[in-house]
């Protein structure tokens, strides 16, 4: 069975890909992800606000003996490396030492930030790059219209600058996903992945204090991908890439029938290890020969709604479903164990 895939315009031995985390970042990890046969991976996200703390970091030790004596401010500490310097190196040295494609990913706030650092990370010889578009609303005057044109700003000027494939990963809390994906796809962005999963905010309720929280994704979490990949395949031209709770060879197989060209695994490597990724092969590969399926094209796509519904009547991937739930919440009730 052929587990290839086209991403990006880039070809991929399987369909599975290790989403941007700190197991990427992890040259030992990334390698033995390549032996487990993972299609290419996405390493670990550069976020402007860490380079920012570098460099705050960076003058508050060049400046810290100054009011000691007028000939001190020569007397510059050591620092070993700016964060952006350093996260450039090991990114070039992954490319490097791996030979399956590696995908760069980027988190900005300002657009300059974004052209500047994209630009950088094209030099490393990365085979493309994932813009991780984010906007957690702050301000009660600005509108959702302003907020979607000033990222659809970013992201054309960064495709203009960079020969590179773009990636464009999305959160899922637009009002309407598919009007916004469809204006990224005339920006000529290369793909789009769906979803991110950001961390929230916690509390800890008997130290009244915020706490960090790390959640993995629930086996599961990818149906809201699921929906709006069945939605938009076929009706733009930038490859899909699902994300979020993919945890096995059915998972993934889902998603490939749905119109997704692959997916992005992290919470299951975290859970099983990388040895999921060769389960996950297998799994799609044993399901393929089952099927008489040769390669994915055979039935990428096959239940998306662009292929069952070309009078438009079909609504499964619409309100029908949940009207049908409605409807019908006796039969589920009973199909449950209790």
């Amino acid at each position: 069975m052929k587990l290839e895939t086209s991403y990006l315009g880039i070809q991929l031995s399987s369909p599975v890909i290790l989403g941007a985390s700190d197991l990427t970042s992890d040259s030992n990890m990334l390698k033995k992800a390549e032996e487990q046969g993972v299609g290419a991976v996405v390493y670990k996200t550069l976020f402007e606000e860490q380079v920012q703390i570098e460099s705050y970091l960076h003058d508050e030790k060049v400046n810290q003996y100054n009011d000691i004596h007028a000939e001190m401010v020569t007397l510059h500490p050591d620092v070993d490396r700016s964060d952006i310097e350093y996260f450039l190196v090991q990114l070039r040295k992954v490319k490097e030492s791996l030979s399956i494609p590696v995908i760069a990913s980027l988190n900005c706030v300002n657009e300059s930030s974004w052209i500047n650092y994209a630009k950088l990370i094209e030099e490393t010889g990365v085979d493309g790059i994932e813009l991780n578009l984010y906007q957690i609303p702050v301000q009660f005057d600005l509108d959702a219209a302003s907020i979607e044109q000033r990222q659809l700003n970013t992201v054309a000027a960064i495709k203009k600058q960079l020969s590179i494939p773009v990636s464009v990963k999305l959160s899922s809390d637009y009002t309407n996903i598919l009007h916004f994906a469809k204006r990224l796809d005339d920006t000529g962005v290369n793909g789009l992945v769906l979803f991110n999963a950001f961390f929230q905010p916690d509390v800890d309720v008997w130290k009244e204090s915020h706490r960090k929280a790390f959640n993995l994704s629930p086996k599961g979490d990818y149906k809201e991908s699921l929906r709006y990949a069945g939605m938009l395949y076929g009706r733009i031209n930038a490859d899909l890439c699902s994300s979020r709770g993919v945890y096995n060879g059915d998972d993934v197989i889902k998603l490939l029938l749905t119109g997704s060209s692959c997916v992005q695994v992290v919470s299951a490597v975290y859970r099983h290890g990388l040895e999921r990724i060769g389960e996950i092969n297998r799994e799609i590969a044993n399901w393929m020969q089952r099927k008489g399926y040769e390669s994915i094209d055979q039935f990428r796509g096959k239940l998306s709604d662009f292929s069952l519904n070309k009078n438009n009547t079909l609504l499964i991937y619409k309100r029908a479903q949940y009207i049908d739930t409605l409807l019908h919440s006796d039969k589920l009730l009973n199909n449950l164990e209790w």
